[in-house]
């Protein structure tokens, strides 16, 4: 696999994808939405894949769109259903756990994308602005259905209308992420996560991450429903099996994903 706008690879069944523009601050452009939905693909598929860490290289997370990809008449249309909403809903519906490494800024989209990942680690320093109002746009790529999930109707008006740039503390104080760490501890939080997740059942943490998606459209018959079908798949799984015996013989399991 060779790729311009992104680095990716794979160790220990952890899967880290780099955005990398570093020179556009890690804004998207075409090439950059193309491979990075193509490495995620390519990552739900692989079998020596059991979590992936999204995150970027250089100073930023992402700045969004880069401007100077859609300058003159913009096909909005086109962008967003054919690139941007693949993309997320991509993220949202592979079947193995996204950790985002937030390095530095996420903004407009690349704080959408930051958000359409399942566990969210954030530098001190970075910082989270949906930036769409300060050009005149509405909130895009999933942001207008995940902030108002995570932070409430009324932050979530207030980010999306006034483009506040919250910091990393203040994400993790309104419930938007899942740690904030110092710059020093980034690398080191975020492999004690992978590892976690690259150890344990994938199939089980596959069918609950579609169950907690589906359940903010359900109610409770069909959230019932879900949890029946999904724990009589679970109950025939290897994993299920080795997490029994391991208990019954007080030892931790060796989870296979399957």
């Amino acid at each position: 696999m060779n790729y311009n706008t992104i680095n990716y690879y794979e160790d220990s069944g952890i899967t880290t994808i780099k955005l990398n523009r570093q020179d556009r601050f890690n804004a998207f452009n075409s090439e950059m939405r193309s491979e990075l939905l193509g490495a995620l693909n390519y990552a739900s598929k692989d079998d020596n894949c059991r979590v992936i860490v999204l995150t970027a290289e250089g100073k930023a997370f992402s700045a969004g769109q880069d401007l100077k990809d859609i300058e003159g008449e913009v096909d909005f249309v086109d962008i967003l259903k054919n690139e941007y909403n693949p993309l997320i809903k991509c993220m949202r519906e592979l079947s193995k756990p996204i950790i985002g490494r937030i390095n530095g800024v996420a903004a407009g989209a690349g704080c959408s994308i930051a958000l359409a990942c399942d566990f969210i680690v954030a530098d001190f320093k970075a910082s989270f602005v949906e930036a769409f109002v300060s050009i005149g746009l509405v909130l895009d790529s999933g942001s207008s259905y995940f902030l108002p999930r995570l932070v409430g109707s009324a932050r979530a008006f207030e980010l999306a209308t006034m483009g506040n740039k919250l910091t990393a503390e203040q994400a993790l104080d309104w419930g938007m992420i899942n740690r904030c760490v110092p710059s020093e501890s980034l690398d080191d939080e975020v492999q004690k996560i992978a590892l976690y997740y690259a150890n344990a059942p994938t199939k089980a943490i596959g069918m609950m991450k579609k169950m907690l998606n589906d359940s903010l459209h359900a109610n409770l018959n069909e959230v019932l429903e879900y949890e029946t079908k999904f724990q009589e798949i679970a109950g025939k799984t290897h994993d299920f099996s080795e997490g029994v015996n391991a208990f019954l013989e007080k030892r931790k399991p060796n989870f296979k994903g399957n």
